[in-house]
């Protein structure tokens, strides 16, 4: 089957002109102006922004979790992923403490094949690294294609290891072409602030925020940057939120260092000031929580330094239900909140039409680094000769407002109910198929693919 996108603006991280776009089965076979071919299925983009596939490099779904499971499912999670613009997702793979990675990976992929409706892949998370671990990582990059292990510098007892644990993972991920992903929080300090504040009696999602000042993620931040300078392995922090953790990794540069760095949408739009909500602030309990105003500002202008270089969800959506099990206890509020299905919209209302960021700079963020620093590029973040037909076509002008009534999310509230936007997903390929149009999708669960990663340089 071919497909021919017509008159539509193509916007890549580094091009911004008019032209056609000729797909053939899954991957793009031309681009030019006015391209003179016979397709199957014409499609007009005139007035319409075409811009690759989002990949969305943070994502939980039906991830166990404080005694429940996010609510998305492989299949719910990716086709709203789709309907909001992004294609392709990496999920996380919890080894449990004592087990093998390969047991953990069994267990995801039970869930994830024959389900997904757009394409994914997985990290690896690390909770227990020991001499068998060890042995696993060399198959997990040459043998799945996993090639990015994630840690955590937080959650004691479950997934939480600790520095030598962290150096000795370093120096086997570096020598098999692989990346280090961490969560950095000091979970030894945001532990004693928990049990500090609950034997207080304050127990409101206000105290979930309190628990974890800032100089608890500027402080693994830059423990984790050092690490990964001692080691030589490549590094990447997750879902960064503040100004502190931001200047870790400015000051790492001093030293000719690069750590990679992602934020996600919600610490780019929303602040601390939801907690004070009584209970509703529940719905914005993740961890890292939501910051200052002042740490938006430092995000935005880390996007723009170059610094921060990924915008994703960190999506683990839980029911209101779910939320409620800590309606007596700010510490039993499961952490997540839902975003797969806004980040890109919410990017391009906020960050392109209010100007903060470039339509360039856009696609850098949303598609082109994830795909670059996950060993994807250039089959995927990309519109060129060759990739993947991952394709939006998107309307620059549109407005509409996200709601949980007409979002597609398993999840019985919208962390951003009544968000005014400009801009909407229109149609999105996926590897040449008419995945979503006219807001209906067209392709069954089972469609999405996993999506073999090759090893990374630690360079984009």
């Amino acid at each position: 089957m071919s497909l021919l996108i017509k008159n539509g603006r193509i916007i890549t991280a580094v091009d911004d002109y008019r032209a056609d776009i000729l797909v053939e089965e899954e991957t793009i076979s031309a681009i030019g102006k006015n391209l003179s071919v016979q397709a199957d299925t014409v499609v007009d983009a005139t007035g319409k922004l075409v811009f690759p596939g989002g990949i969305d490099p943070h994502v939980h779904l039906d991830m166990p979790f404080m005694g429940t499971f996010s609510s998305d499912t492989h299949e719910t999670g990716t086709r709203a992923a789709l309907f909001g613009g992004t294609t392709t997702v990496i999920d996380f793979v919890l080894q449990k403490q004592g087990r093998s990675l390969h047991e953990a990976l069994a267990e995801w992929n039970a869930r994830a094949q024959g389900t997904a409706v757009g394409d994914y892949s997985f990290h690896m998370a690390v909770t227990d690294f020991n001499e068998n671990t060890k042995a696993e990582i060399q198959q997990m990059v040459e043998e799945e294609g996993i090639t990015s292990f994630k840690t955590f510098m937080a959650y004691k007892g479950a997934l939480m290891i600790d520095d030598r644990q962290m150096i000795g993972l370093m120096q086997e991920v570096k020598k098999q072409g692989g990346l280090v992903t961490v969560h950095a929080t000091n979970g030894d300090v945001i532990d004693y602030l928990i049990a500090k504040h609950r034997s207080e009696g304050k127990l409101s999602p206000l105290y979930h925020y309190l628990s974890q000042p800032e100089v608890t993620e500027a402080e693994a931040s830059c423990r984790f940057a050092d690490m990964a300078d001692y080691t030589g392995c490549p590094g990447y922090i997750v879902h960064m939120t503040c100004e502190g953790a931001l200047n870790g990794v400015r000051n790492a540069t001093r030293r000719n260092q690069r750590v990679f760095v992602e934020t996600c949408i919600q610490y780019l739009v929303l602040d601390a000031s939801l907690y004070e909500r009584d209970f509703e602030g529940a719905k914005w309990v993740m961890s890292p929580p939501l910051r200052e105003k002042k740490d938006q500002e430092a995000l935005w202008a880390g996007i723009n330094q170059g610094l921060v270089q990924v915008v994703a969800t960190d999506h683990c959506p839980f029911m209101w239900e779910q939320k409620l099990m800590g309606k007596d206890d700010f510490s039993k509020i499961p952490n997540g909140h839902p975003a797969i299905e806004n980040r890109m919209e919410l990017l391009f209302s906020e960050g392109v039409h209010k100007g903060n960021i470039t339509l360039n700079k856009y696609v850098e963020v949303a598609c082109t680094n994830p795909a670059k620093i996950f060993g994807m590029f250039p089959r995927k973040g990309t519109l060129a000769v060759g990739s993947d037909a991952d394709i939006v076509i998107f309307d620059p002008d549109e407005k509409h407002t996200l709601s949980a009534q007409t979002h597609h999310m398993n999840v019985d509230y919208s962390a951003y109910e009544g968000w005014a936007l400009t801009g909407k997903v229109k149609t999105v390929l996926l590897r040449g198929t008419v995945a979503i149009d006219n807001n209906e999708c067209l392709i069954d669960k089972g469609y999405g693919q996993f999506i073999r990663r090759k090893k990374v340089s630690g360079k984009i």
